[in-house]
C-alpha cells in the first residue's frame, strides 16, 4: 500500500523487452534507502516488485498485463518517473490509500497555469467516473490529488507548487496518457450498490440514505 506522496523522481536507465514482459531499470536515491529485493515500489502509480538492486538503481520485471493496462509499456530510456516506497505501519498517512493497482489510463485534456495555480484536467471513462466525487481523492501517475471539479467526463485537479516541482506532472502534455487509480473505498461502494439487487445485498442507495449518508 502507498499514500500517493511521491518521494522522488527517478530516471529510466534501461528498458529491455522480453517475451511477455519488460525488465526496467531505474535510477533513484531516496527510494533505495532500506529497500531490499522483493520489496514494492510504486512507479508512475503502478506497484512493482524489486528484482535487482544496483548502487544507485533498481530493476523490476513488468509483466504483460501491466504493460497493456498502464503507461509502463511506453517508458523509454531517459524518461522521468514518480517513485514511492510501500507504506510502513509507523508512517504518516499524508495522501490517501493508494494500492498501485491502476484502474485505466486517461488522456490529459489541459494543463493550465493561472495566477500562481496549476490546473490539470483529464478525461475519465464512464465506468471510472462513477467512482469520482468532488473533493474526493484520485491518484494520477501515483500522485495523490484532490478533485476540484467534475464536468461530464472531465475531472480537474488544482496542483500545489511543491507537487508540481517534485513530480512528473510538470512535464505532461495534452493528449498524453496518465495512470489513473480511483479511490478504493469508492470502488467498493460502487460495486456493492450496482450489484446489490442481483446478490440480494442489504446495502443499497435507499439503505445508505436511511442511515444518514
Amino acid at each position: 500500500m502507498f499514500t500517493g506522496i511521491v518521494e522522488e523522481m527517478g530516471t529510466v536507465l534501461a528498458v529491455v523487452r522480453e517475451t511477455g514482459r519488460s525488465r526496467i531499470t531505474i535510477a533513484g536515491k531516496r527510494v533505495l534507502e532500506g529497500t531490499g529485493i522483493g520489496d514494492s515500489i510504486n512507479i508512475e502509480g503502478v506497484c512493482q516488485t524489486v528484482t535487482e538492486l544496483g548502487e544507485n538503481s533498481f530493476s523490476v520485471f513488468t509483466l504483460a498485463e501491466s504493460l497493456k493496462k498502464t503507461t509502463l509499456g511506453l517508458l523509454r530510456t531517459g524518461g522521468r518517473v514518480n517513485l514511492e516506497r510501500a507504506l510502513r505501519p509507523d508512517s504518516r498517512m499524508g495522501g490517501h490509500i493508494v494500492q498501485g493497482h491502476v484502474s485505466c489510463t486517461v488522456p490529459v485534456r489541459e494543463l493550465r497555469r493561472e495566477s500562481g495555480n496549476v490546473y490539470l484536467s483529464v478525461e475519465i471513462p464512464e465506468e471510472q467516473i462513477r467512482c469520482c466525487v468532488g473533493e474526493g481523492s484520485i491518484a494520477l501517475d501515483g500522485v495523490s490529488l484532490t478533485i476540484a471539479e467534475i464536468q461530464g467526463h472531465i475531472v480537474r485537479v488544482n496542483i500545489i507548487p511543491d507537487t508540481i516541482k517534485g513530480t512528473t506532472l510538470a512535464y505532461k502534455k495534452t493528449g498524453e496518457l496518465m495512470n489513473l487509480e480511483t479511490d478504493i473505498i469508492g470502488r467498493y461502494v460502487e460495486r456493492l450498490l450496482s450489484h446489490g439487487a442481483s446478490n440480494k445485498s442489504r446495502l443499497s442507495a435507499e439503505r445508505l440514505i436511511e442511515l444518514g449518508y
